[in-house]
């Protein structure tokens, strides 16, 4: 996967584990349930709630159904991408290039005062929708955070060591 030398041959690599986490999977989960979730509401009660609201929040309606699935179609693109690494159908490395195209970022929710006109459901599968996405933002910057440089720190006591030298000696 990552070349190495031989001295750092034992090194585990956090971020290489992560998809095979406990955490990774209950994620996953978590994030294909709400994709449903979310399909079945807007194809369902969704439709019909959206008929009963006035002009100007049924505006408001549609657009944010559709933020929240972009949203959801971005966080599903990235749970897929790193099962396929949990899977060994890719590695890491193949993930981080393909998981440019994927938008983490994709799709915030409007102003507050606006989600508060919408149907209830809709708020809570938007709220809940903005949670996962933290949480896969989070768990993509400690998987994909680039390798820390092991030759410049050398021992990585010696700064903690350091810094409480400094601390007793004021």
């Amino acid at each position: 996967m990552l070349e190495r030398s031989q001295s750092d041959s034992a090194l585990v690599l956090f971020s290489e584990r992560l998809t095979n986490s406990a955490q990774f999977g209950t994620l996953f989960r978590e994030g294909m349930d709400l994709v449903e979730e979310t399909a079945a509401y807007l194809d369902g009660d969704g439709r019909s709630q959206a008929k009963a609201l006035e002009r100007s929040v049924s505006l408001t309606y549609a657009t944010e159904s559709m933020r929240l699935t972009t949203r959801l179609m971005q966080l599903a693109s990235w749970l897929l991408l790193h099962r396929a690494v949990k899977e060994g159908e890719m590695t890491l490395t193949q993930a981080n290039r393909e998981k440019t195209k994927v938008k983490l970022s994709a799709a915030d929710p409007g102003p507050t005062e606006l989600i508060e006109k919408l149907p209830q459901q809709l708020q809570d599968l938007i709220t809940r929708s903005m949670s996962l996405q933290a949480r896969v933002r989070r768990l993509d910057s400690t998987i994909h955070a680039p390798p820390a440089d092991r030759t410049a720190i050398g021992n990585p006591l010696v700064p903690q060591l350091n810094r409480l030298k400094a601390a007793f000696e004021q």
